[in-house]
């Protein structure tokens, strides 16, 4: 088994080993390792001992599901990691995700440098916010959408850990698509928004479906994006092939009467190889 290096010496976190064909998959939180199996058992080869403490999580449990405990120490509290000098808290016990996805590194990063003092960022479907530190150690004013007020103080308790005041910036709680509608009403606008749906979603009578519904996600990104700003597009997931997602995006830009001025996609880290679930568009709008 050979793991992949860490990729920055400001970066305590990161995914060490992927492979898809097999169905393992480990990640590194600073020494303390969370693995997950395809399969109801623990991979015979991996080596425990290198590890501070190794927990494990077989993918077909529910998601609230918490990982178990394997070898070394207990992780009985949550803690720190940095990504690209940026703090984020890790909580094992939260169970599917424990705070961050590792494999929009690369995006955060690129979100904070696109990030500028007297811009807008918008963050929806936002998590533990992560994207909005990134734009806020950036210097950009931000607001935070998700349906969860437990992942909105999560992304509090990260801006905290960074040093950035709350009161600079905002936070939504509620349904991203109602949310979009709100703002186009208002006439609100942003210099940048980040779309990174989860794959299916149901809320009151609504269902999305990233591989069938993104159109008109975009379409109401578009109406609340800047002319000349930029949107940041997601679709995690394996039922929709590279080129249908790009169609979808570019069609909801179309419907919301605006114009993709340029189009770039952006690989996953490199430690995510030999996979292609996770699909990134960067689109400036006019």
């Amino acid at each position: 088994m050979t793991f992949s290096p860490q990729p920055s010496p400001d970066t305590t976190a990161w995914r060490i080993f992927h492979d898809a064909s097999d169905g393992v998959w480990v990640d590194n939180f600073d020494g303390r390792w969370l693995v997950q199996t395809r399969s109801g058992r623990f991979p015979d080869n991996l080596p425990e001992e290198d590890a501070a403490s190794v927990y494990w999580r077989p993918r077909d449990l529910d998601a609230a599901t918490e990982p178990t405990h394997r070898a070394g120490g207990v992780v009985d509290a949550p803690f720190s990691v940095t990504e690209n000098g940026a703090l984020f808290k890790i909580d094992f016990s939260a169970g599917y995700s424990p705070g961050i996805f590792l494999d929009q590194r690369e995006n955060r990063l690129l979100v904070k440098e696109k990030s500028a003092p007297g811009q807008k960022v918008l963050n929806a479907f936002a998590y533990t916010g992560a994207f909005s530190v990134m734009a806020a150690l950036g210097g950009a004013e931000t607001t935070t959408l998700d349906l969860s007020k437990t992942y909105l103080d999560w992304a509090w308790e990260n801006f905290a850990l960074n040093g950035l005041s709350r009161e600079e910036h905002h936070g939504c709680k509620g349904d991203t698509f109602e949310w979009l509608a709100t703002f186009a009403r208002q006439g609100r606008e942003f210099d940048g928004v980040i779309l990174d749906p989860p794959t299916f979603s149901r809320h009151r009578k609504k269902t999305f479906r990233t591989d069938r519904d993104y159109a008109s996600l975009a379409e109401l990104a578009a109406k609340v994006t800047k002319r000349g700003g930029w949107m940041l597009c997601c679709a995690n997931t394996h039922r929709l092939r590279f080129g249908d997602y790009r169609r979808q995006v570019e069609e909801g830009i179309q419907l919301a009467g605006r114009r993709a001025t340029s189009i770039d996609s952006k690989p996953m880290p490199k430690e995510f190889c030999g996979d292609d679930y996770l699909k990134t568009l960067w689109v400036e709008v006019s």
